[in-house]
């Protein structure tokens, strides 16, 4: 009885974990991370902690806004939890945020008019960008991108060098390819409006231009000025991994196949890292 309740209790807080974005926010930090170290700046906390916290603010705000202004949303106790962690970031993200550089405040709040453009009804005739047929997967990928490198980069007033672009044309791709994964997982609940990528090209067609993106997504490293074999290593064990989560996505599988394993694939790079460098 005792092991059953705790596994219960278990089950809520890694639920709560996951579709509080947590676990997005997680991947987002990585990416931070990664950028620190590729481009060689020091350890940032400020600019690390308010990519984390304002992912969970954002995702939160994109998950439930439309339901809270549809009042579709019954408040069960994880929502409310939900709730409290995003208030609870909100403010972190705040603290953080004015820690910043003048010049990292004043992208971070374009990146943040193009969340609002994404979630909120700004043109009535045609609603939000999230609902703007096959825009969604750009916006959420030039958002993951744009934050998790050009940020660290302008707080640390580098230049946007040729190697900068690189990684971001990289990142662009790396959060493609995964969206594409969703899409398929999603693929029985999603509106036929969205024309998702899976519903134009159908399930097989989508896993091979997945595989086909990741030829681009590893060549990219190679256009670096200062690309390291063991960064080759490291690339092609992430795209095994990736191509493997490819070809066993189905819109069959639970949503713990792409809300844990697929998000984790940032956290598996940076560590990779981490432990081969």
């Amino acid at each position: 009885m005792i092991t059953f309740v705790s596994m219960q209790l278990l089950k809520r807080i890694f639920d709560l974990y996951l579709h509080g974005s947590v676990h997005v926010a997680l991947a987002v930090y990585a990416l931070v991370r990664m950028t620190f170290h590729f481009f060689h700046i020091d350890y940032n906390p400020p600019m690390a902690f308010f990519a984390f916290f304002g992912t969970i603010v954002g995702y939160n705000f994109v998950k439930y806004d439309e339901l809270v202004r549809a009042k579709k949303l019954k408040m069960t106790p994880e929502r409310k939890a939900i709730v409290v962690l995003s208030f609870a970031s909100f403010l972190a993200a705040a603290y953080c945020f004015f820690q910043l550089e003048r010049q990292t405040q004043i992208v971070s709040v374009a990146f943040l008019g193009l969340t609002m453009l994404y979630t909120l009804p700004v043109f009535p005739k045609i609603g939000n960008a999230r609902n703007w047929a096959g825009v969604k997967i750009y916006i959420v990928a030039f958002c993951w991108a744009g934050i998790t490198l050009f940020l660290p980069i302008i707080n640390a007033d580098l230049p946007l060098s040729q190697d900068v672009w690189l990684k971001f044309c990289q990142r662009f791709l790396l959060v493609i390819i995964l969206i594409l994964i969703f899409e398929i997982i999603d693929l029985k609940h999603d509106d036929a409006s969205l024309q998702t990528v899976p519903q134009k090209l159908g399930v097989k067609k989508t896993k091979w231009l997945n595989l086909f993106l990741l030829i681009p997504f590893y060549c990219l490293e190679f256009l670096k000025s200062d690309f390291q074999i063991i960064q080759l290593w490291i690339n092609f064990i992430l795209i095994g991994v990736i191509a493997v989560f490819t070809v066993f996505a189905s819109p069959k599988r639970s949503e713990y196949y792409t809300y844990f394993w697929v998000e984790s694939v940032p956290v598996f790079w940076w560590l990779l890292v981490i432990i081969l460098k």
